[in-house]
Order: structure tokens, then sequence, then C-alpha cells
């Protein structure tokens, strides 16, 4: 005779999507990779980032020199898949999350 417990498998749930619905949940970080001058950092976040000054590029610039990584823009999915494409075509280490 056996004691041995039933096993149960749990049902399996298929989900698609996460999110709000908003489209508001991608953050675009860029890296330390020492081959930059903030000069070239500054100009390609002004030139990739809507909105973007150069009094906040060098902000972020000096961020991301000093602790490694920045995030440089947060906002919708779409746009952020956009902003680190042209930055990472400039050279810079980027990671869309």
């Amino acid at each position: 005779m056996s004691t041995a417990t039933p096993v149960f498998t749990p049902e399996t749930l298929h989900t698609t999507d996460v999110g709000t619905g908003d489209d508001l949940e991608a953050r675009v970080i860029v890296f330390n990779c020492d081959c930059h001058t903030y000069q070239q950092v500054i100009s390609l976040l002004c030139a990739s980032i809507p909105g973007m000054n150069s009094s906040r590029a060098f902000e972020l610039a000096w961020r991301i020199d000093h602790e490694g990584q920045a995030t440089v823009y947060t906002g919708e999915r779409k746009l952020a898949e956009e902003i680190g494409k042209k930055l990472a075509g400039g050279g810079l280490r980027v990671g869309v999350q």
C-alpha cells in the first residue's frame, strides 16, 4: 500500500502584457565607456533626447563619468528605443529597460 502524496500540476497562465497600457514603461541608461569626451556625450544627448539642454546633458555626462551610468530618459517605450538606437549609433554603451 502506497502512502505517497498526490502531485498537483499548477495551471499555466499566459500573459502577453504586464504593463499599464500607457506605454510609459521604459528608461534609457547610458554606461561609462571612457572613450568619449564630455562634449561628445553632451552633443549626443542633446541631439537624441527631445527637450534635452546642454546644462542637463552636462549633469548626466558627469553622473555617467563618476557613477558609471545614468538614466537619461524615462517614458514611452517606443521613444526610448529610438533614443537608445541614436545614442548607440553615436558609439555610447546604452541599455533600454
